[in-house]
């Protein structure tokens, strides 16, 4: 297929990547750069740094197609993790049910309704010939739709023109309702508008229910005697373009995949802000700190045609280059160059003529041996525009479930960020088991939730002298974070132990004063640390879109990972301070507590902790929020792998601190814990 000749400015972009090594952080930004919080510029360079350094990672272990051959089934695994699908949902029944049937021009439309795993409803339109040959076996699409709002009708009904040309052209094509804009309408929304931070302790993603649907669309295909499981191609736009990457990468059994402004790359979303335009079923949690690119390059070797327009801010042109020519470079592992194509076409984010043409004609090509040109590809086309648009078919009558009273009472799709990626159920260890239960807990938490951290956190770096006993420490590069005496400096120089108060985000300063006279002892030398986005380093958060709280799941790692980090750095430093002569203990409350929990969990130069009312799940809002956490264990895990260092707990009643108990039991250091209720 013709290659569509680039955009100006995109030729303009390769020239700047040719003539800068920063240049992959030059392209289309989403909006301006927040600036009204002392904060914003701090975060923003250090997200750009640790986006340019995962970029580039593209391909360093891959020098041959065997390395990419061997590496391939790693990173299927790691692939399906990201999504929220390991373990894998068991392939239940289908149930697959048509409610209804109509008749058009050549075509007929099935309306029909799958359980992608029990409960959790799929609502389609299936298009067909209306003529079928006895025993003939079709190729077939999966047509998965973008963000089109089309109320309770479900945003299928919006692509009806897709479905219809296929069935026209011989096709069978099953065109699906996303999980938000479907006739159940479910939330994409999570972080990005809805505060749902337990989505990323929970490493739930929308984007893996669309993909598991997908999956089971096909499922639903291949059982059909009308379809040749050998032939069957995925394609959408927008939301439907990513959810196109997603299924390809996802099942081998897609042959043919067409996404149509689905994909960008880090530099783009990250370090240009284009994750401000999208909602969170576009994303996984890059808990594996991939390169953008590697989740498209697993389609290869198969047919992909990477279809954008040359003024879609969402999608833009400089990433749409670094993208097509990653794939390329892939492909020739392969030998098959020839299967991987572009297309890039003048406008804006929408479907136009040649996007039609070209995404109907590789699908051709590819499943019916035709090349030849497209000519009829603007037949039955939406028209008008707003509330003038005209239908081929009357929107209600593609509905799945035609009255409220239809749907089902038993559906989980409104609630199945509930119930979609499993949490663990840890039990406490039995006697003498407390060393292989704590080391198989961190091991896991290393890999899913911690990956981003060295193998250890080096003591932080001061900054300048002491300013009326505040200094200034870098914890990694471009991180600074503050740390502040809260003790007269005579008590500093001789003190007994050091405590190091976490000041958690929203924890003010009366609070503050007040558990750090429920810590100190006589002697003591305590000390404020208040973490990246706290107090001084404070960024903006505006909701929508959570840009850096969002941003940093696509990098594998949550802000509050980040400080736990500090904290770690911030207790080395001081333990340095002392010549390691003096304990250090960290102490906090709410949310800082929990902080300074995990701190201890990973640097053994923590003497012990000191928590007032945390919150004991990491589904509470208020909790910290740690990648993929909860698929691993809860705080009370947490807490009880601190043993057998002292651990304090303030402000909560000993029945709810049970399994801490039975931990610290199995540790044999039931004296090194502390519980007061108050």
């Amino acid at each position: 297929m013709r290659r569509s000749r680039p955009h100006i400015l995109a030729v303009f972009f390769a020239v700047v990547v040719a003539c800068s090594a920063d240049s992959l952080l030059i392209g289309q930004e989403y909006g301006r750069p927040d600036r009204d919080q002392p904060g914003d510029e701090m975060i923003q360079r250090y997200l750009a740094r640790e986006t340019q350094k995962i970029h580039e990672r593209f391909l360093d272990d891959v020098e041959s197609p065997d390395d990419w051959k061997r590496l391939r089934e790693q990173y299927r695994e790691e692939y399906f993790h990201m999504l929220g699908l390991r373990p894998m949902p068991d392939k239940s029944p289908l149930q697959a049910t048509v409610t209804g049937t109509l008749a058009g021009d050549g075509y007929v439309v099935e309306k029909l309704h799958y359980q992608s795993r029990p409960r959790l409803y799929v609502t389609g339109n299936l298009y067909r010939p209306a003529k079928i040959e006895q025993g003939e076996r079709l190729p077939a699409v999966l047509y998965v739709c973008g963000h089109s709002h089309r109320g309770r009708n479900g945003n299928k009904s919006a692509y009806q023109s897709h479905g219809i040309w296929f069935a026209r052209h011989g096709y069978v094509c099953l065109t699906l309702d996303s999980l938000q804009l479907g006739e159940i309408a479910a939330i994409h929304h999570g972080t990005y508008r809805e505060g749902r931070w337990w989505w990323h302790s929970r490493g739930y993603t929308p984007a893996g229910v669309e993909c598991l649907n997908g999956m089971r669309g096909i499922d639903y295909l291949f059982g059909r005697e009308d379809v040749d499981p050998q032939r069957i191609a995925v394609t959408g736009i927008s939301g439907g373009g990513a959810a196109t990457f997603w299924i390809a990468a996802a099942d081998e059994r897609v042959r043919v995949a067409v996404p149509v402004s689905g994909m960008a790359d880090l530099p783009s979303y990250v370090t240009n802000r284009v994750i401000n335009g999208h909602c969170d079923c576009m994303f996984l949690y890059n808990t594996f700190q991939w390169p953008w690119t590697r989740i498209a390059a697993l389609i290869a070797p198969r047919p992909l045609l990477f279809t954008n327009s040359d003024l879609d801010q969402i999608f833009p042109m400089d990433a749409n280059d670094r993208v097509i020519n990653r794939l390329e470079r892939v492909y020739s592992l392969y030998g098959a160059t020839d299967f991987v194509d572009a297309v890039v076409s003048i406008g804006g984010h929408a479907y136009r003529q040649d996007i039609r043409q070209a995404a109907y004609r590789f699908i051709n090509m590819h499943l019916k041996s035709d090349p030849r040109v497209v000519d009829d590809s603007e037949v039955d086309l939406v028209t008008g525009s707003g509330n003038d648009r005209r239908y081929p078919i009357p929107l209600e009558d593609l509905r799945v479930f035609p009255e409220d009273s239809d749907l089902p009472a038993d559906e989980l799709n409104t609630t199945i960020d509930e119930h979609f990626v499993p949490i663990a159920d840890v039990a406490p260890p039995g006697e003498g088991e407390f060393e292989t239960w704590k080391g198989a807990l961190q091991k896991e938490l290393r890999r899913i939730t911690f990956g981003c951290f060295p193998e250890r956190i080096p003591p932080a770096k001061q900054l300048g002298p002491a300013t009326d006993g505040a200094v200034r420490l870098e914890s990694e590069p471009a991180i600074e974070f503050g740390l502040e005496e809260a003790t007269s400096p005579k008590p500093a120089a001789a003190a007994k132990r050091v405590v190091l108060v976490v000041r958690g985000p929203g924890f003010d300063a009366i609070s503050l004063g007040a558990l750090i006279e429920r810590v100190r002892q006589p002697d003591d030398r305590i000390v404020v640390c208040e973490p990246r986005g706290v107090g001084q380093t404070a960024w903006t958060r505006k909701n929508p879109p959570n840009y850096v709280e969002r941003c940093h799941v696509l990098l594998g790692r949550t802000v509050d990972t980040g400080r736990v980090w500090d904290v770690i750095a911030a207790a080395r430093h001081l333990h340095a301070q002392h010549e390691g002569q003096v304990p250090v203990l960290v102490a906090g409350e709410g949310a800082g507590g929990v902080l300074a929990a995990y701190a201890a969990l990973w640097e053994p130069e923590i003497a012990g902790v000191i928590v007032a009312s945390p919150p004991l799940t990491h589904m509470d809002n208020d909790a910290p929020q740690l990648l993929n956490v909860l698929r691993v264990c809860d705080v009370a895990d947490a807490l009880g792998m601190i043993a057998p260092r002292p651990l304090s707990v303030h402000g909560v009643s000993p029945q709810k601190l049970a399994k801490v108990a039975a931990i610290y039991a199995a540790a044999k250091a039931s004296e090194s814990l502390s519980v007061e209720k108050e």
